[in-house]
């Protein structure tokens, strides 16, 4: 499943979903990939697959990315995406 996910950098730790969009917060600066790597990290923890299934297509240096998550359950999915206004 692809996403279009915009990243802002401040502290609230939120994740907003709304359909195949998603707004993520992380606290890591956008250097030597460590927001990408938070970024990822969260996204794994938040629709329960692991961080090697989670795939950065385009954005690597930008705000605006397109990753891709594989494996997700479809039941899963839809849950999530229903009952996460944020985190």
């Amino acid at each position: 499943m692809r996403y279009s996910v915009e990243v802002k950098f401040n502290s609230s730790g939120r994740i907003q979903v709304n359909g195949n969009e998603i707004i993520i917060s992380i606290k890591s600066e956008p250097k030597h990939g460590k927001a990408n790597r938070e970024m990822i990290k969260k996204m794994s923890n938040f629709f329960g697959v692991p961080e090697n299934r989670i795939y950065i297509i385009s954005g690597q240096t930008s705000r605006k990315k397109i990753i891709e998550i594989q494996n997700i359950s479809k039941q899963y999915r839809f849950y999530k995406m229903e009952h996460a206004v944020g985190k």
